[in-house]
């Protein structure tokens, strides 16, 4: 059942279109994550969720209420910022228990909220420093610890792990994805890290220019994705995409020509009349495999090698000029500067259509 609604949303500011009909629903106890590139309109998004920014058009609903009209400090929804809004001059202890007392909400319960979550944040040896003798992730902690001992109705996270360094990063995202199993509570979280995303959501939102990209799990959007724009976005490194330059049938198969000196051949009744020449066909790092180069669907030079440990990545400049990405095991690693070929697994390939939206009219479905 949904828990909160937006409905049809648009916000302006002048003859700027900074949400364009936003429409989607989010299910008690779910974690939802708002990605996108900058600019993209996700931290207004949510702003206009809190009741921070008013909206032009559309609506808002939680637990079957409108909260289009009601003032943020009605709307029972908690706030964690990225430049965690601590006071100074108040000790951890009071920094929590704060919201609380401005409600008058009785000392006992206050004492018993703030004890709890301390404990659960690892805070309650912090209690009676201020902000100045924390650290980055105490700090972030203590803003979380704010927002929960509230109870709100729906926790909205905007990019609070961003000014942390990596392995802070790496360490919140485990808490708060234990936080949110322990408590069950709906969060909404905005961030421009793929990575954040796809390891904390239940269901992803991503947004482009204003408008909705796609919603879904994480493995759907990366194995189905609707468009480049989605495929190019979630991924790293990102999917390679290259132009198709001419499509022929032969018996069941599309023979597809593209980067001028590659060729792959693809099961016709995949496809619908989108498929054309001036189609764009992508597949991911990880789908291509190396080969002598007069067996590959591909080859070129070895530019750079990226060594990780776990893999590697080599970058390959095919004959035409266009950079080709592949994830391989580190038990095989070409020279630079080899030539090599590069083989496609064709049940891992997509084909992009010429459209404004560039959609997948050809994908990976059976990996979901």
């Amino acid at each position: 059942m949904s828990y909160l609604q937006v409905k049809h949303l648009y916000k302006k500011y002048g003859d700027v279109l900074a949400l364009k009909d936003i429409d989607f629903e989010i299910k008690k106890g779910e974690f939802v994550v708002f990605v996108g590139p900058s600019g993209c309109g996700k931290s207004t998004l949510l702003r206009t969720i809190a009741g921070l920014e008013s909206s032009s058009e559309g609506d808002i609903q939680l637990d079957g209420e409108s909260i289009i009209e009601t003032h943020p400090s009605k709307r029972d929804v908690a706030m964690v910022f990225q430049s965690y809004a601590l006071y100074p001059h108040m000790s951890v202890k009071d920094n929590m228990s704060f919201a609380l007392k401005l409600a008058k909400r009785p000392q006992d319960e206050i004492e018993q909220k703030v004890t709890k979550v301390s404990k659960a944040l690892k805070l309650d040896a912090l209690l009676d420093r201020k902000p100045k003798a924390l650290s980055g992730g105490q700090r972030q902690r203590v803003a979380i610890g704010r927002a929960i001992v509230r109870n709100p109705k729906v926790f909205l996270f905007d990019e609070p792990l961003s000014n942390l360094d990596a392995a802070l990063r790496v360490e919140m995202r485990i808490e708060l994805s234990r936080l949110h199993q322990e408590l069950e509570s709906t969060m909404i979280y905005v961030t421009h890290d793929q990575i954040e995303a796809m390891t904390l959501a239940d269901k992803v939102v991503i947004m482009s220019q204003g408008e909705v990209a796609q919603i879904g799990t994480p493995l759907e959007l990366y194995h189905q994705p609707a468009n480049q724009f989605v495929a190019t976005f979630i991924g790293t490194p990102k999917m390679n995409v290259l132009p198709v330059n001419s499509v022929a049938t032969s018996g069941e198969h599309l023979e597809i020509t593209f980067n001028e000196d590659a060729r792959t051949a693809l099961p016709a009744a995949m496809f619908d009349e989108r498929a054309t020449a001036s189609a764009s066909i992508g597949f991911r790092p990880e789908s291509l495999s190396f080969c002598d180069p007069e067996d590959g669907d591909l080859k070129g030079d070895v530019e750079v090698i990226e060594q990780l440990g776990s893999e590697t990545l080599t970058y390959i400049r095919t004959l035409s000029g266009n950079t080709v990405v592949v994830r391989a095991d580190p038990k095989y690693t070409p020279e630079l500067r080899e030539t090599v070929g590069v083989k496609l697994d064709t049940q891992r390939v997509y084909l992009f259509d010429n459209a404004e939206q560039a959609s997948n009219i050809y994908g990976e479905v059976s990996h979901v």
